[in-house]
C-alpha cells in the first residue's frame, strides 16, 4: 500500500450504490490498490483483490449465496472475509489465518466510498442532498489520465473559463478576475466573492453575471455554489485516485430552478464542461501538482490555488504532488 496516510484514511468514492447489483462481481483500484466489491443485501465487501491460497484475483470469483468462490481452487470466503470451506480438504476446518484483507466501506449520496485505512473523520458535507429546494443531477463518472491534487485545483480555478470555456463560463471579452477572499477554516479551503460572467452559466443558454463560492473539504473534495439572484448552481466534486496520474471524477450537479431542462441536458452540459478540461488538465507539466510556491508563477486570481497548495503541503500530502 503507498506510503500516504492523508489519502489512506480518507473516504473515497468507487462505485455508484445503484451500479454495484447483488450477486455480480466488480474489481476496482485505488491508491495503486486492486480491491475486490461485492454486495450482499444492504451490505458491501470491499477487500484487497487476492486470495489468500495462492494470490489469485477475487474478482475472477463467483457469488455463492452468502459467500464469494475464488475461480482458482474454489476457496470460500463468508461475508467477513473468513474462509470457511477448502473444496479439495472439504474435512478441514480452514486455518484463522485464512481471511481477506477488508477495508471500511459505507454508502451516502448514492456512492460507494471506501477507505484503505482508518476513518480519520466522516464524509464530507452535502448540504444540497438532503434540501428539497435543490434538484440533484448525477454527473460522470470523467476519467482523466492526470493527478487527483491537478483536477481539483482546475476546479477550483475561475481565471481558464474565457479561454478552455469560452462561450460557457466565460468570454474573452471578460477575462477580469476582481479581488476576492480565501481562508483557511475548520471545514478546509474556502474562497468567497468571486464575480465573473458567464455566456451559459448553467446549461440553460442565459448570459448571467453570477458570483462563486468554493469550499475543499478534502484534498479530493471540493464543492462550488454560483449565485446570480434567486438562482443557484452548486456541484460537489469528488476525485478518486485510481493511481498517481489516473483519476476518476464523480459529481452532483445540483439547482434550485432547472428552468425547464432535463436531466439528460444538465448532464449533457457537465459533460462538454469536463470534457473540455481534460486535454488541459492531462498536458499540465509536471503532471504531479507543486507544492513548492517557487516553482511556478502565481497571481492575485491565483489566490485559491495558493491556499490549496499551501493546505496540501501542511497536511502532509505526498501522493500526487511533487
Amino acid at each position: 500500500m503507498i506510503d500516504d496516510p492523508v489519502l489512506v484514511n480518507d473516504w473515497h468514492v468507487i462505485a455508484r450504490s445503484a451500479d454495484l447489483a447483488e450477486g455480480e462481481v466488480t474489481r476496482f483500484r485505488l491508491l495503486d490498490e486492486d480491491l475486490v466489491l461485492w454486495r450482499l443485501g444492504e451490505r458491501v465487501m470491499a477487500w484487497k483483490d487476492l486470495c489468500v491460497h495462492r494470490g489469485a484475483r477475487l474478482s475472477l470469483g463467483t457469488i455463492c449465496g452468502e459467500t464469494l468462490q475464488c475461480a482458482y481452487h474454489g476457496w470460500t470466503y463468508n461475508a467477513e472475509g473468513r474462509c470457511v470451506r477448502i473444496p479439495a480438504h472439504p474435512e478441514q476446518v480452514p486455518p484463522t489465518k485464512a481471511r481477506t484483507i477488508q477495508y471500511a466501506v459505507t454508502e451516502r449520496y448514492g456512492w460507494v466510498w471506501v477507505c484503505l485505512g482508518e476513518p480519520a473523520q466522516d464524509l464530507p458535507a452535502f448540504a444540497e442532498w438532503d434540501d428539497s429546494g435543490f434538484h440533484n443531477v448525477h454527473c460522470g463518472p470523467y476519467y482523466a489520465h492526470a493527478s487527483g491534487p491537478r483536477i481539483i485545483e482546475n476546479f477550483l480555478d475561475v481565471a481558464h473559463f474565457p479561454y478552455v470555456h469560452g462561450g460557457y463560463l466565460g468570454d474573452e471579452d471578460y477575462p477580469e478576475i476582481k479581488d476576492y477572499e480565501v481562508e483557511r477554516t475548520a471545514e478546509g479551503v474556502v474562497a468567497t466573492d468571486i464575480s465573473v460572467y458567464q455566456p451559459n452559466a448553467d446549461g440553460s443558454g442565459v448570459g448571467r453575471d453570477v458570483t462563486y463560492t468554493y469550499k475543499v473539504y478534502r484534498p479530493l473534495t471540493a464543492y462550488l455554489i454560483k449565485t446570480s439572484g434567486d438562482l443557484a448552481f452548486s456541484i460537489y466534486f469528488a476525485v478518486t485516485p485510481v493511481s498517481e496520474l489516473e483519476s476518476i471524477g464523480w459529481m452532483y450537479v445540483n439547482m434550485n430552478d432547472v428552468q425547464g431542462m432535463s436531466d439528460d441536458e444538465i448532464r449533457g452540459f457537465q459533460d462538454t464542461i469536463f470534457g473540455q478540461d481534460v486535454p488541459v488538465v492531462e498536458s499540465q507539466r509536471p503532471e504531479l501538482l507543486p507544492l513548492d510556491l517557487q516553482a511556478e508563477l502565481h497571481l492575485r486570481s491565483d489566490r485559491t490555488s495558493i491556499a490549496y497548495r499551501q493546505w496540501l503541503n501542511d497536511l502532509g500530502l505526498s501522493f500526487g504532488t511533487s
